[in-house]
């Protein structure tokens, strides 16, 4: 059986009762971003510029959020050294969606309440499209009985993460002064707010449609949410689009783990493991420690 959310205390908490509230902050921040990519991008349009966006999406996401993120801060699914650890969850913190402890309280609470029997819509993404998005992009969850979450002394006695997590959003502006030295009004428009735009919804579309129905062997017994697979979605989504294999094997640092199921983080972390800059690579638990799983006969 995997090991349960090990930062949560499940103690008296209630993952089905309690309200979405207005976040300020996030609300924003998200905000000035859509505005400024919608209103401002257009007018301020180089080649150069989008380039710079294109390729700073495609490794901020893949190398920071996938690689850093979400496979080694938050599951420790490979073993890396400390710089390189520190360097990957940088990467992640310049996608623009919360600082590493931000990151880890909002994926850790999501993963305990929706492998809880029951938790609420805004959990499951059981909500039309429009009012789901105006949910996770400008509001969060108030607990009637919270859950207890405890970062782990590792991370949470690191200077550099606890300077990242009370200043992300300055990274942007520090961003910003650098492209506008180089490339002028357009780098910083495409550079920072059509880019953090782009990733923020990004990652919210994909997780939307990964937590609704759709194709998937495994099932996770007695959980309220069913990971799907989304096909056709890997390049894109640097592997993270095999949603219900992760949700099955979160402890395994390939999540494309069939065949044919292209998965670019995990083939970034095999030539990493050739140059020995990461080891101990995560796989799926062997059979024998599968009793909280059942296959069920859909495709992949």
């Amino acid at each position: 059986m995997r090991k349960p959310v090990w930062r949560i205390d499940a103690t008296g908490a209630n993952a089905d009762e309690g309200d979405v509230v207005w976040a300020p902050f996030k609300s924003f921040w998200n905000t000035s971003m859509y505005l400024s990519a919608i209103f401002l991008a257009p007018f301020y349009f180089t080649w150069s510029a989008f380039v710079l966006f294109l390729g700073l999406s495609y490794v901020t996401l893949l190398l920071g959020h996938s690689i850093g993120m979400h496979r080694r801060l938050i599951h420790k699914s490979y073993e890396c050294s400390k710089p390189l650890e520190r360097f990957l969850v940088w990467l992640g913190v310049l996608v623009g969606m919360a600082g590493p402890f931000g990151i880890l309280r909002i994926h850790d609470i999501r993963d305990w309440a929706q492998r809880e029997p029951t938790c609420h819509d805004f959990f499951a993404h059981r909500r039309g499209l429009w009012a789901d998005a105006f949910w996770q992009l400008h509001c969060t969850f108030r607990f009637k009985q919270p859950p207890r979450f405890t970062v782990e002394n590792e991370f949470a006695s690191d200077p550099w993460y606890r300077f990242m997590e009370m200043t992300w959003p300055l990274h942007q502006l520090v961003l910003a002064i650098i492209f506008y030295f180089i490339g002028g009004i357009s780098w910083v428009i495409w550079g920072i707010a059509v880019r953090v735009a782009v990733g923020v919804t990004s990652h919210w579309v994909v997780t939307y449609f990964a937590h609704n129905p759709g194709p998937g062997r495994w099932l996770v017994k007695d959980a309220a949410v069913q990971a799907s697979n989304l096909e056709k979605w890997s390049f894109l989504t640097h592997g993270e689009c095999w949603h219900n294999n992760h949700h099955a094997f979160p402890e395994s640092a390939r999540m494309g783990i069939e065949s044919g199921q292209f998965d670019s983080g995990w083939e970034v972390l095999k030539v990493m493991e050739k140059l020995g800059l990461v080891t101990n690579l995560g796989v799926p638990r062997e059979s024998h420690r599968r009793d909280d799983l059942e296959q069920t006969c859909a495709a992949q």
